[in-house]
C-alpha cells in the first residue's frame, strides 16, 4: 500500500505540474468525436461538470486530476483509494448505490462517464444513453464492460476472450483526450504497464499452475455465490500470476452453488473485501468463517490448505483497481509459499 500511495501521489503531482510544463502530447482538437461501445460521441469542448457513475469511472477522473471538473459521483462498492480521498472530498457524492436519473440531472452535468451497463445500458434502471441524448449530455461507457448479452441473459453479458489491460488503457486514453489532459493519461498508462510487466516477471515460470476461485459475495450462506467469470478481470489476475480461473463460465458474473464450487476444487480462493455492507458476506471475515466452518465447503483443497486470500472487491471488476488487486494476491500467496 505504501508503494501504491507513493506512486499515485507522484502521478497526481505530475498531473498538476503538467499544466505549466511544455507537453510532448498534442492538445485535443475540438470538436472531438469518438466511437464508444458502438455509439458516436462528440464533444465541442472539455467538460466542466462531469458525473462519474461507478467507482472505476470516478477514480480514473480523479487519477487524471479532474476533481474540479466533476459535478458528482455515484455507486461505490468500496471506499475511494486513500490517495484520492482529499481530491474526492471536493466532489459531491450522489449515492454509494444506484442514483436516480433525476438526481444526476439535478447536478446540471455536461458529461457522464459510466463504469457498468447496469448504470448506463439498455436495461439500466438508472438511465439509458438515449435518455441523456435527449437532454444533450454526451455519455461514455467503459470499453471493458461493453459485452454481448446474447449468450447470457443478464445486463453484464459474457466475454468470449480473456480481458486484458489494453481496454483499460483505451479508456484512460480516451477520457484524457475528452478533457484535454493527454499527458496525464499517458503517465497513468505508463505506470500500469510498468506494474503489469513487473508482476509477470516476478512469478516463477516453473511453479505450479494454481487454480483460483474469485468470490465476490453472496446474499446468504445458502445462496449461490457471485463469482468472477473465466474471462473477466479475475481470469486476467489468475493468468497474470501464472494460473487459471477454476470457473469456466464465460458469463462476466456467474452465480454458482457451492456443490459446483466444491467440484471445481480450487487451489486458492480469493475473497472480496467490500465496503458497501449490502450483505453480511460482503465482509471478508464473514466469507472466511463460512468457508472454514461449513462441513462440506471446508473440505475444498484451498480451505484445507488455508490458501484463502483477501482482495479489494473492486479489483474483480475490470478497473484501475485490477492490477493493484493482483499485487495484493501475489504478496499473500508468496507469504504462504504458494507462489514463487
Amino acid at each position: 500500500m505504501l508503494m501504491l500511495k507513493s506512486t499515485l501521489t507522484a502521478l497526481l503531482i505530475a498531473a498538476a505540474s503538467s499544466l505549466t510544463v511544455s507537453s510532448a502530447f498534442a492538445s485535443t482538437k475540438y470538436p472531438l468525436t469518438l466511437e464508444n461501445c458502438g455509439v458516436q460521441v462528440s464533444f465541442q469542448k472539455a467538460p466542466e461538470r462531469a458525473v462519474g457513475l461507478g467507482q472505476n469511472s470516478a477514480e480514473i477522473l480523479l487519477l487524471l486530476g479532474l476533481q474540479d471538473k466533476m459535478a458528482g459521483t455515484a455507486f461505490w462498492p468500496s471506499k475511494v483509494l486513500p490517495q484520492l480521498a482529499e481530491a474526492n472530498a471536493k466532489v459531491k457524492l450522489l449515492s454509494v448505490e444506484f442514483p436516480t436519473f433525476e438526481s444526476i440531472l439535478a447536478e446540471n452535468p455536461d458529461f457522464v462517464a459510466a463504469a457498468l451497463p447496469s448504470l448506463l445500458g439498455p436495461t439500466s434502471k438508472v438511465a439509458k444513453r438515449e435518455d441523456f441524448d435527449k437532454v444533450g449530455v454526451p455519455t461514455y461507457l467503459s470499453p471493458s464492460t461493453c459485452l454481448s448479452t446474447k449468450e447470457v441473459k443478464d445486463q453484464y453479458g459474457s466475454r468470449a476472450q480473456l480481458w486484458n489491460m489494453d481496454l483499460l488503457y483505451k479508456e484512460i486514453d480516451e477520457l484524457s483526450q475528452i478533457f484535454d489532459v493527454s499527458e496525464r493519461g499517458q503517465a497513468l498508462i505508463a505506470d500500469f504497464k510498468k506494474r503489469e510487466a513487473a508482476l509477470r516477471a516476478s512469478v516463477a515460470k516453473d511453479g505450479k499452475q494454481l487454480s483460483y476461485v474469485f468470490w465476490f459475495s453472496s446474499q446468504s450462506p445458502s445462496s449461490d455465490a457471485y463469482l468472477g467469470g473465466k474471462n473477466g478481470a479475475s481470469g486476467f489476475i489468475a493468468d497474470l500470476l501464472g494460473g487459471k480461473n477454476a470457473v469456466t463460465a464465460e458469463a462476466e458474473w456467474p452465480t454458482l452453488g457451492w456443490e459446483s464450487i466444491i467440484a471445481a476444487n480450487p487451489d486458492v480462493i480469493v475473497v472480496a473485501n467490500l465496503d458497501r455492507n449490502r450483505w453480511e458476506l460482503d465482509k471478508p471475515e464473514a466469507k472466511i468463517k463460512f468457508l472454514t466452518t461449513d462441513p462440506a465447503v471446508s473440505q475444498i483443497t484451498a480451505v484445507k490448505n488455508k490458501a484463502m486470500v483477501v482482495m479489494d472487491g473492486q479489483a474483480m471488476n475490470p478497473t484501475v483497481r485490477t492490477i493493484y488487486g493482483a499485487e495484493q494476491v501475489a504478496e499473500q500467496l508468496k507469504a504462504l509459499g504458494l507462489l514463487k
